[in-house]
């Protein structure tokens, strides 16, 4: 686990809801704090879908896409004020984990590692970035951990978005 605070909020802003940047993520959650506090749970209702006969259709994820609700979270926090508070809750889409513990010759499976999780916390006055890696079961080795907080570095600096190493 390692904790990144954001030294150009404007541009991480930018990066998190105007582009495409976070679009290898899925969201868990988010939760805006403006004049109410709005809560998005990420979660897929697969009933709804099999209700609307898309049973025949490919596997559902756990959780939407956050590409799928970008626009959602944008609107709720734009305008004038800034919010009082807002956390989202991610995880690296699963093709994009298998890819990246490949990529780095990782000695755990990938069906060992249920999640690489983001946690974006805003408390009004800064912005801390998380990792976090989710097993499915214990293992003694950290590589998975190594390889995520690596990989989460190398993508805010491709994307131009400074931090500071908590």
């Amino acid at each position: 686990m390692t904790a990144l605070q954001i030294t150009s909020m404007k541009h991480f802003m930018k990066c998190l809801l105007l582009s495409e940047s976070f679009d290898d993520f899925l969201l868990q959650e988010a939760v805006v704090a403006v004049g109410c506090t709005v809560t998005i749970d990420g979660r897929v209702n697969k009933a709804f879908y099999r209700q609307n006969n898309d049973a025949d259709s490919p596997a559902l994820p756990e959780f939407r896409p956050f590409s799928e609700l970008r626009g959602l979270c944008f609107d709720l926090i734009k305008g004038k004020q800034t919010p009082l508070f807002f956390r989202f809750t991610m995880q690296l889409k699963p093709e994009k984990v298998a890819a990246l513990l490949t990529e780095e010759n990782c000695q755990v499976p990938s069906e060992q590692v249920k999640a690489f999780a983001l946690n974006i916390r805003y408390d009004g006055a800064k912005t801390i970035l998380t990792t976090a890696t989710a097993l499915q079961t214990f293992l003694p080795s950290k590589e998975p951990d190594a390889i995520w907080d690596r990989a989460l570095k190398s993508f805010l600096d491709s994307e131009g978005i400074e931090y500071e190493i908590l």
